[in-house]
């Protein structure tokens, strides 16, 4: 299969724009964000490949059975539904593709990382009125049912599965090794999801030097995102440098230097001192 390759210039700077406006909306919809992710991963994905992303979470919706009860009869549904019926589901080799992270594969090939699996479970439940979000347990996304209370948690990743107590306290014992907090079964935001998904692909290209390119449009998608870490810009920078970007990599790191002088003046100049090696570099 081939590697997937970011669009031109002019359609990346389109996408951009589209994904910082959605991500700045009042209510952002979480499918057209990561399906903007996938285009910028893409340039195969244009925009009848997201129109048809879009129309195949809609039928999905369509086959679920009308209202089948609480919580737990909409996680059998769609556990019936997505994972048996259709094959979504992951393995440990999922983890190695890029792929793996991005919604219209995802939904091609059946088969990504869990928090995609959950994204499609999640879309595919809220267009059938399911009472349904993200749970980002340590390590591992699933996705819950219901309110406190009754909440029912499934793994898409495992097909569906649906999970008791134990098996949450199992799966968050083996991330963190510590016991369950209840605080980690509050729904996930939808920004923090896909500020969570780019982390996946920033993660996937840091063990692929060579794929600096998915590096860097994973981080700047990540700053265009109204909430994300400081240090991303530094990142960026690093980035910038690596790839030969010399001056933009400099006046980067000279701005955060900025930042962080005003609580660690000995990191600022550190960081200032990485800004002229790079500068350097010119000569």
């Amino acid at each position: 299969m081939r590697p997937p390759y970011p669009p031109s210039p002019e359609r990346s700077a389109e996408l951009r724009r589209r994904f910082a406006e959605e991500a700045r909306s009042e209510r952002p919809d979480l499918s057209t964000l990561c399906l903007l992710v996938g285009a910028e991963a893409d340039r195969e994905l244009d925009e009848a490949g997201l129109d048809t992303a879009q129309v195949e979470l809609d039928r999905l919706a369509g086959l679920l059975p009308y209202r089948p009860g609480g919580p737990r009869a909409w996680a059998v549904a769609l556990r019936e539904l997505l994972g048996e019926r259709m094959g979504f589901g992951g393995s440990p080799a999922d983890y190695q593709r890029l792929e793996s992270s991005l919604l219209h594969e995802v939904l091609v090939r059946r088969r990504g990382l869990p928090i995609l699996l959950s994204v499609v479970w999640m879309e595919v439940a809220r267009r059938a009125g399911a009472p349904v979000y993200g749970v980002a347990l340590p390590g591992h996304f699933v996705v819950g049912f219901g309110p406190d209370e009754g909440q029912v948690l499934a793994d898409p990743f495992d097909g569906g599965r649906v999970l008791t107590g134990a098996d949450a306290e199992v799966l968050v014992a083996g991330a963190t090794g510590t016991g369950l907090d209840p605080a980690m079964l509050q729904p996930a935001d939808p920004l923090d999801v896909v500020l969570r998904i780019l982390n996946n692909v920033r993660a996937w290209a840091a063990a692929r030097p060579e794929r600096s390119d998915v590096s860097l449009w994973a981080v700047e998608l990540s700053l265009l995102l109204p909430s994300h870490p400081a240090r991303l810009r530094y990142e960026r920078a690093q980035l910038l440098v690596q790839r030969g970007d010399f001056v933009p990599g400099a006046l980067e790191l000279e701005a955060y230097a900025d930042v962080v002088a005003a609580v660690d003046e000995g990191a600022a100049e550190r960081v200032r001192g990485e800004a002229f090696a790079a500068r350097a570099m010119l000569n």
